[in-house]
C-alpha cells in the first residue's frame, strides 16, 4: 500500500487537486467530496497507465506539513 500526498486547490469556480510524485495526475470537482472520490480514480488510472506502459510506480515521497501562525 502507498500513500500519495494530495494537494487540493480552491478556484473560482471549483476544486481542482494534483499528485506531486505523479506529474500529470490532476481532477477537478465541485466539492471537497467530489474531488476527493476523484483523485483517487485519477490515481488509479494512472499507475494502470504506467504498469501498462512498463514504467516504474514511483515511491510517494512529498510531505505535507501545515505551519500555524498568528495573523495580527
Amino acid at each position: 500500500m502507498k500513500k500519495y500526498a494530495v494537494v487540493i486547490e480552491r478556484g473560482r469556480d471549483n476544486l481542482s487537486a494534483y499528485v506531486p510524485d505523479l506529474p500529470g495526475c490532476v481532477t477537478t470537482g465541485k466539492t471537497v467530496e467530489e474531488v476527493e472520490r476523484n483523485i483517487r480514480e485519477a490515481i488509479e488510472l494512472h499507475l494502470e497507465g504506467m504498469l501498462e506502459d512498463g514504467e516504474a510506480i514511483p515511491e510517494p515521497s512529498t510531505a505535507v506539513a501545515y505551519v500555524e501562525m498568528r495573523v495580527a
